[in-house]
């Protein structure tokens, strides 16, 4: 039987979610299950993936900032592996563009932290940008080789070594 759970039970689990609760607190508090929240969850990061990918193009950003975040699915990667628990766990990272101007975040993507992904990432923010940035990172190796393939000469990149 189709659990239909209404707009307003739609609203608390992702404004529950979006405030840092966990899955499972927020089935604890809601009382909807888990798997529904974690699909809710995935519908409404496609949802927001569409309308990003249609309205966040041409953008007059001047100061971009890139830097990546880490993270865990299930267990961090180590433990994964020690425990032979796949590919599914283990470390992830959200790689994120940062407007230091307006705040807006212009890209971002969620994956590991390889060149193939600073690739991918960097090719997506230049592809929304109106016009020449000046654009900083940490010193990740793989940020230089993405900004020169995806940006050419039409960027001012500069490494940020301050926490190094």
């Amino acid at each position: 039987m189709a659990n239909k759970l209404s707009t307003d039970e739609k609203v608390s689990a992702v404004g529950m979610l979006c405030e840092g609760s966990s899955i499972r607190s927020v089935e604890r508090i809601t009382g909807i299950h888990r798997d529904t929240v974690m699909r809710l969850g995935v519908r409404m990061g496609e949802g927001c993936r569409r309308i990003m990918d249609k309205k966040m193009r041409n953008l007059p950003c001047r100061l971009i900032q890139v830097d990546e975040i880490w993270g865990f699915v299930g267990m961090k990667s180590r433990t994964a592996l020690r425990n032979r628990a796949g590919r599914k766990f283990g470390d992830v990272w959200t790689w994120v563009a940062l407007d230091s101007e307006t705040k807006l975040v212009p890209a971002f993507a969620v994956g590991d932290r390889s060149g193939y992904m600073a690739d991918t990432f960097i090719e997506d923010l230049a592809s929304r940008l109106s016009h020449r940035v000046q654009l900083s990172s940490d010193a990740l190796r793989a940020y230089s080789d993405a900004v020169e393939r995806a940006f050419g000469v039409g960027v001012d990149y500069g490494l940020n070594r301050q926490n190094f």
